[in-house]
């Protein structure tokens, strides 16, 4: 097989930009936690309606993010075991346990259930913190799925692919690796940005029965740092 051909070199230059991807997420977090002007959606509650349809946004939200916490902790299970293996890069030889691993944090992460609210298209229609809840979301799982599916592409091609495709593979394999790292690192942020726009738009006493402050408790402890980032950081960097 020739590099053309390998499948590194063919998913290397994804639709959307990785990098884009990122500065997405975090303009999203903007949105969230600065009430920056110009995000998705109305970027404030200025009348009663506006607030009301933010609340029943995040409201909407909250139920989609409950659906899809069982899947996004089976992929924190694969990843937990995973990631250790590769945070440093991949070894010259790929043991079979490894190759396992990452195959089994690939298929955990094209599992992750993405809401259909929180799809690129629907999402468009969100006011307030519900928009860039969404968007973390996305990013989340995008990074996820991409960064393991191509670091276990990599090294099935480190292992037993050409020498061109393998030594394109190990080049290119810490930016699959920081992605899974980054997709963490949004999916951590949800929690956090949930409170924050359940605070904002008048907590327990303007959601009532809708939306609890437990219910809320429980899916930003789902969606937290504890649960969703990864140790150690990266310790490989493009190039190298």
């Amino acid at each position: 097989m020739s590099v053309a051909d390998s499948p590194i070199v063919r998913r290397t230059t994804p639709k959307t930009p990785l990098r884009a991807l990122r500065l997405v997420a975090f303009l999203a977090a903007g949105c969230i936690l600065g009430g920056t002007a110009g995000c998705g959606g109305s970027s404030s509650a200025s009348t009663p309606a506006a607030e009301r349809l933010q609340r029943e946004d995040l409201v909407a939200i909250a139920h989609g993010l409950r659906h899809a916490k069982a899947s996004t902790a089976r992929e924190m299970t694969s990843a937990r075991i995973a990631w250790p293996l590769v945070a440093n890069g991949l070894p010259a030889t790929i043991p079979p346990a490894t190759q396992a691993a990452l195959s089994a944090a690939r298929g955990a992460a094209r599992a992750i259930v993405l809401p259909p609210l929180m799809s690129k298209e629907r999402a468009r229609s969100l006011t307030g913190p519900a928009s860039g809840i969404a968007g973390l979301f996305r990013t989340f799982d995008g990074l996820t799925e991409r960064g393991w599916t191509l670091t276990a592409a990599a090294s099935v091609q480190i292992d037993r692919g050409p020498a061109a495709a393998a030594r394109f593979a190990r080049e290119n394999v810490p930016l699959y690796i920081d992605s899974v790292y980054d997709g963490h690192y949004d999916a951590a942020l949800v929690g956090k940005s949930l409170l924050a726009g359940y605070k904002k738009l008048g907590g327990a006493p303007a959601f009532g029965a809708a939306l609890t402050q437990t219910e809320v408790d429980a899916l930003a402890g789902a969606y937290s740092p504890a649960s969703e980032r990864l140790h150690p950081h990266p310790g490989v960097k493009l190039g190298s």
